[in-house]
């Protein structure tokens, strides 16, 4: 068996993301969100457009994955669908005001949970941590 210092890099950070997930989930439950409907919102959450393509990649997600997201955010009033003005074929995601709020929201939440989660931590170390992760994305690509 692997001591903690030999355990893989992939499985630790798959372990984080889904505690992660399930705190925000419980911290955010009054919003009635699903975990991908948060990712969606707090990558909208600086308040610029993007476009189907650019928040899947933003999100971490296949725009078709995306698709069904975007039309629950849509349904309940969070963002807005829009063709591009002299690009038709191109859609614009935007946040609505209840969108918005709610963004801010979990921008908060996340935000404080950063706080909690890396306190005391040297700054190096988190340095360390955001290499390994665009490692990670770049490798996956």
């Amino acid at each position: 068996m692997k001591s903690d210092t030999e355990e893989s890099p992939l499985l630790a950070l798959q372990r984080a993301t889904h505690a992660t997930l399930h705190l925000l989930a419980t911290e955010l439950v009054d919003l009635d969100l699903t975990p991908s409907e948060i990712n969606a919102l707090a990558n909208l959450a600086d308040g610029g457009g993007r476009t189907v393509s650019q928040l899947g990649a933003a999100a971490g997600v296949r725009p078709t994955t995306l698709t069904g997201v975007l039309d629950r955010l849509e349904r309940r009033g969070h963002i807005t669908r829009a063709t591009r003005a002299g690009d038709r074929r191109s859609v614009l995601i935007e946040l609505t005001p209840s969108g918005r709020a709610t963004a801010d929201t979990i921008t908060q939440t996340v935000a404080e949970l950063e706080r909690r989660a890396l306190t005391g931590l040297p700054p190096e170390a988190v340095a360390g941590f955001h290499a390994v992760l665009r490692a990670l994305t770049e490798a996956s690509r």
